[in-house]
Formats: C-alpha cells, structure tokens, sequence
C-alpha cells in the first residue's frame, strides 16, 4: 500500500480524537463524566469487543498464537520501558523531574484505541484475536513493570490489577473458541455483543481526545519542550519501531502475529499513561508532552512506517 493509502486509513482516528476535543471544549462531553465512561469503555464495551473477535476465532486454535502473542506483548512493553527510563537518564531526566514518568510514558505503546481499527483495515477483522492476546501480555508488564517503575510498588501488587474484565473476556473467550461452542452461540447473544462492540473504541478515542483537550487548550506553550518531545518521538517512532521491525522478521512467529507486531512498531504512545500518571502522582506535563508529541509525529510516521514495515516482512 502507498504511504497515502496507508495515511488514509489512520486519518478517521486522529479525527475520532479531535472531535474527542472539540466536545471537551465545547463542555458537551465534561471531564466528571470521564470517569464513569472510561469505566464503560474498558469494564463492558472493550469486553464485547474482544468476545466477538475471540469466540470462533481459527487463529487462536494455534498453540503458537495462544503461547508466543501474550509473550511478545510483555517483552515488548517491558523493553520500551526499560530502553526510555535508560536514555532518560542519559538525557538528564532524575527523580522528581520526570525520569519516572518518561520512561513510563514513551515506553507504552497505544496497543488498542489506534491499533484496533488498523489492524481490521489491513488484515481483516480476523486478526483481532491474536492482537488481543498480545495485548494481555502488553497490560501485564503495564502493571507489573510499568507501575512499579512509575510508583515503586512492589511486583505483587502490580500483578494483582490483571484480574479484569478484559482479561476475564479473553479467558472466557478463548475457552469457548477452543471447545468448538462458539459456531453454537444463539444468535440473539451475538447480535447484541455486536452493536456494543462496535461502540468501543470509536467511545474510547473521543475520551483519550478530551483527556487531551484539557491541557492542550489550557497553557499550549508548555506543551512543547525539545528534549521531552524530541526524545519521546525519536524513541517511540524511532528506536523501538527498529527494534520491534527486527522481532517481527527474525522471531519464530505466526504470519499473524508478525502483523501485530509490524502494526505495534509503528504506533505512538499510549493515552492511559495520563490517567495513572495523574493518579500515582507522577510529572504529568512530562506525559502530556511525551503522548501529545508522539501523536502528532504519528500522523506522518506511523504510515511511513507501515509502509515499510510491510514491505520488510514481504521481503
């Protein structure tokens, strides 16, 4: 596909987010009902999503799938942290000034709001099954390794935050693909699930847009600062996309799973960051400026490097 195919299909989502804005700044959509929406989004809605994607699923009936996605999702995030909290060091990040929350930031890749729709449009609505189990693994090290890192809490009780609905519904999901039910569901259940699926991530784009539009319209000169922006872009979209490039053509995976990886190469930092940045009490402007910085810079890279990315597996 040519960079402005490619572009194309990204373009909804970044509109999706501005439109988020646009509602913030209008007070249509108010910063007291995030909470409860988020809770929406990620408790229900995000669930049905992955039900209907896993349920009758072929590609997760392979071992492979079930055993190396959740895998790489885990050792992808936890290196992206562990790469940005090196160079943040190295860039003269310290304690108190944002090395925590840089490295927590730039290190967490957007592994569903923007991945999700890619993903169907390049691959098909099929591929989501094996991007949902990587995505397990990608909220474990969230938790496990990106928490303790942000907060300092211990490794314990990181790994006590797994126990969600998501996780559940990818259990259970699983479950019914591997007995063979899924074809035998009532058709009343799916056709409920399907409506409430569809309404996921567009919900879930137009709340990471408002999150953003508090700051972004509240002081936009502090929003810029050329080594936490720079740094975040060079790492995000830069360092780990090469090293993500590598997995993906080398690594003894499944040709589904080399296009997750391709599609989570070229993605900008995560937008839950600023939520559990906020709640732990870490430098939250370093955060802002590290996901508005990697977005804005994804709206050219992250086509760019689809194209290439795609080009490298079919070489």
């Amino acid at each position: 596909m040519s960079f402005w195919q490619l572009l194309a299909l990204i373009l909804p989502v970044f509109a999706l987010m501005a439109l988020g804005m646009g509602l913030r700044r209008l007070q249509w959509l108010t910063a007291e009902a995030d909470q409860s929406l988020l809770r929406l989004v990620v408790n229900f809605l995000y669930p049905c999503i992955i039900f209907e994607n896993v349920h009758a699923n072929p590609a997760l009936r392979q071992a492979g799938n079930l055993a190396w996605a959740p895998l790489v999702g885990f050792v992808t995030m936890a290196a992206g942290i562990a790469v940005c909290h090196l160079a943040a060091r190295l860039l003269g990040f310290t304690v108190g000034t944002g090395l925590r929350t840089f490295a927590f930031s730039a290190g967490i890749y957007n592994y569903s709001y923007i991945t999700v729709p890619l993903m169907t449009s390049l691959f098909g609505a099929g591929s989501l099954g094996v991007l949902f189990a990587h995505n397990v693994g990608a909220e474990a090290a969230i938790w496990v390794v990106g928490i303790m890192v942000l907060s300092g809490r211990s490794w314990r009780e990181g790994w006590r935050q797994l126990l969600s609905p998501p996780v559940v519904a990818l259990v259970v999901s699983v479950a019914v693909n591997l007995s063979g039910l899924g074809a035998r569901l009532p058709g009343l259940l799916l056709d409920v699930v399907h409506p409430l699926a569809a309404c996921a991530i567009p919900m879930g784009l137009i709340l990471s847009g408002a999150t953003m539009a508090e700051h972004f319209f509240a002081r936009p000169r502090d929003l810029f600062d050329a080594r936490t922006s720079l740094a975040a872009v060079a790492l995000r979209l830069g360092v780990m996309t090469a090293l993500f490039l590598l997995l993906a053509r080398f690594g003894p995976f499944s040709a589904d799973l080399r296009h997750v990886i391709v599609v989570q190469a070229a993605m900008p930092a995560a937008f839950l960051p600023l939520v559990l940045v906020k709640h732990h009490g870490g430098h939250l402007l370093t955060a802002v400026r590290v996901v508005l910085a990697t977005v804005l810079a994804s709206v050219v890279l992250t086509p760019l490097w689809l194209q290439v990315g795609l080009a490298w597996l079919g070489g």
